[in-house]
């Protein structure tokens, strides 16, 4: 069963075709990217490793990228073969299993968009132009918010009156994909607190969270109601005194429009160097631009608090796992955030670090801390798979 997984973010789109296996075997992979610009550009692999090919797609009022996308998987050979599209849903509310998308579903998730403004309104879209296109494939949504359905009440609630979490006013965390494939990927590799053990996953890239695991559960995160919350991210704010959002209402005149916006596109690492959000970027310009500086500064010194936090939620720790664009890539981020974290056990090897090995700790570290690149759409594959195979009638 050849299925197409659909990760859809806030300014490009990933695709996958994969094969059925344990795990599932990737056929074809692509990124449409630039969606906010005046042309979108298409990248396409074939394979596990197949060299990339660039197709420039034109962007109108009339032919929209996203229909473009459709076109050309449509003219692909694979996609006569596949039966079935998986989509990562970021928000699922208190769903702890993927769905297949029904017009029940989709009136639910047109309910629940005011959670999750920032991504919902654009996933929702892609099941609807899928539905449109190719009536008879099967949909499953894959939801974000699942994996984090284990962690205990305590973890969930928000400091306020107690009637919102009636409404759903709670902490429900995200990039529950990612850290479904790290979980499995960390048994696969051997280490045995991924089934018994106290971790800390750290999917560290545009959007960036940890999650505290105990025997492969998770029981914490620092993502809560929305995905702007916890780290500064490259334009998010990550948790911020509530008192700053009403003073900026009421001083700088701005509406909750202009806060969301604020808060989502305009903070973070990039509100802070005032330059980039992009670790690379701030990297290369540090040495001469104190704000470059201090937004790495400010990055790193949260994710270490966090750590430190989830080590004690967690009653110590085993293993330590960086995942996304920057924990996979950049050596100097992840040796400033494990700086001064020997108290715990934590102690990296330089040369393996650098060269972004598998297990970055040294022999002598009580902390075995890895690097691994998480693969969200091998997970979408395998659940949407997983969800298809249910008898009818089966409920999340």
């Amino acid at each position: 069963m050849p299925i197409l997984t659909i990760n859809a973010g806030s300014s490009s789109i990933r695709f996958a075709i994969y094969a059925a296996a344990a795990p599932p075997e990737r056929l074809l992979a692509g990124k449409l990217d630039r969606l906010a610009g005046p042309q979108a550009v298409l990248t396409v692999s074939e394979g596990m490793k197949g060299s990339e090919e660039r197709v420039e797609l034109g962007r109108s009022e009339q032919r929209p990228p996203v229909d473009s996308l459709l076109d050309w998987l449509a003219a692909h050979p694979l996609f006569a073969r596949v039966e079935a599209v998986g989509h990562r849903v970021v928000h699922g509310m208190q769903r702890t299993k993927p769905e297949q998308v029904t017009p029940e579903l989709l009136r639910d998730l047109k309910r629940i968009v005011p959670y999750d403004p920032e991504h919902l309104p654009r996933e929702i879209a892609l099941i609807e132009a899928l539905t449109r296109r190719f009536p008879a494939l099967p949909q499953v949504a894959c939801f974000d918010t699942a994996f984090h359905r284990t962690m205990p009440t305590v973890a969930t609630l928000l400091p306020i009156p107690r009637r919102y979490a009636a409404k759903g006013v709670l902490r429900y965390g995200f990039h529950g994909l990612s850290y479904t494939f790290l979980v499995q990927e960390l048994g696969r590799q051997g280490d045995a607190a991924a089934k018994r053990g106290r971790v800390i996953l750290a999917h560290l890239g545009n959007g960036a969270s940890l999650a505290a695991v105990r025997d492969g559960r998770s029981i914490d995160t620092t993502m809560g109601f929305t995905p702007a919350a916890g780290l500064p991210m490259s334009t998010r704010t990550g948790d911020l005194d509530p008192g700053v959002m009403s003073y900026l209402a009421q001083s700088e005149s701005l509406d909750p429009a202009a806060l969301q916006r604020m808060v989502n596109h305009e903070s973070g690492l990039l509100g802070v160097s005032e330059s980039s959000g992009d670790v690379r970027d701030l990297l290369a310009s540090e040495s001469a631009d104190v704000r470059a500086a201090e937004a790495l500064a400010l990055f790193c010194y949260q994710a270490k608090q966090w750590i430190g936090a989830f080590a004690a939620a967690l009653g110590g720790l085993d293993t330590l796992v960086f995942a996304g664009g920057i924990g996979e890539n950049s050596a100097a981020i992840r040796a400033r955030i494990c700086a001064g974290l020997e108290f715990l056990g934590i102690e990296l090897d330089a040369a393996p670090n650098a060269a972004g090995a598998p297990l970055i700790s040294l022999d002598s570290s009580r902390v075995a801390v890895r690097v691994i690149r998480t693969d969200e759409e091998s997970v979408i594959a395998s659940l949407t798979f997983e969800c298809l195979q249910q008898p009818k009638g089966t409920t999340s």
